[in-house]
């Protein structure tokens, strides 16, 4: 894992013109902006583009008039069948989607057969999600990943803003990507937080915000905690990719942190302008 430091992308990022005449665009809309930001991109450059919304997750603000159908996360046989309904032919996935339990999942007939026949493997995310990539390859699609829609979007190396890691900062960076190391064998967490070498908490089925959150609690008096947030190795990157925007940043603000830590080339940024603005303003780097 690279160690770092990155900046971010413009507010709203381009899509290459090569693309408004390529196959149409199926968006899998989980939270966040991402598909708002992904659908915008496709109107600008004329590329037809089409979503299937997750209910309980995407944004009915965000995902608009665009043209789109709601499923339930266990309907996955019948978002298959609206993307080849709508002509799609290439689908990215946008937004974090919070993994239920089975029992939530209530599963349609498709999507029932495709947990039987991954059994155990289910469990981890990395293998449910390359699956899931084989799975709709199978039926035709190609499936990509939003950078390379977003060129622009993925952090590039280089610290920016007013404020710089010291010393200790960055020895708890180094410290976090160690520990993000370790355990991306165990399909565990993107994101950690670290204070004067110890760690505060590790990224699980609550998210970065949840995270960062749950730590303000534990700080200890001293140099400020760091939060370092690092794609896992062997992840499913075209699915999974980690995203920070403006909420992060206010999250580790609330949280009394000293700054961010991302990695350059593995993650997505939006709304760097006001991750920059707020950043400088509480004196945080990023």
């Amino acid at each position: 894992i690279s160690s770092s430091l990155s900046v971010g992308i413009p507010a709203v990022p381009s899509v290459s013109r090569e693309r408004s005449m390529a196959d149409k665009l199926g968006i899998v809309a989980g939270s966040g902006q991402l598909p708002g930001q992904l659908a915008a991109q496709c109107r600008a450059v004329g590329r037809d583009h089409y979503i299937v919304a997750i209910k309980g997750h995407a944004d009915p603000a965000i995902i608009g008039d665009t043209p789109h159908s709601w499923i339930r996360l266990g309907e996955g046989g019948r978002g298959i069948d609206l993307f080849h309904q709508h002509a799609v032919r290439e689908i990215v996935f946008a937004g974090a989607v919070r993994r239920p339990s089975l029992l939530e999942l209530r599963p349609d007939g498709r999507t029932a057969k495709f947990f039987a026949r991954l059994g155990k493997a289910w469990i981890g995310d990395d293998s449910l999600l390359s699956a899931l990539v084989k799975e709709l390859e199978g039926d035709g699609f190609r499936v990509v990943a939003p950078e390379t829609l977003l060129q622009e979007g993925l952090a590039v190396a280089g610290p920016y803003g007013r404020h710089a890691p010291d010393e200790a900062a960055a020895a708890d960076i180094q410290r976090g990507l160690s520990v993000l190391s370790a355990l991306a064998a165990q399909d565990v967490g993107q994101s950690v937080v670290v204070q004067q070498g110890i760690v505060l908490g590790i990224e699980a089925a609550e998210g970065t915000d949840a995270l960062i959150k749950r730590c303000s609690s534990l700080h200890r008096e001293g140099p400020r905690g760091v939060l370092i947030k690092a794609h896992k190795t062997g992840q499913e990157r075209r699915v999974d990719l980690p995203v920070v925007g403006a909420a992060t940043m206010r999250a580790a603000i609330e949280a009394d942190l000293q700054g961010i830590a991302i990695e350059a080339g593995g993650t997505l940024v939006f709304e760097r302008d006001e991750m920059i603005e707020l950043a400088d303003r509480a004196g945080l780097f990023l």
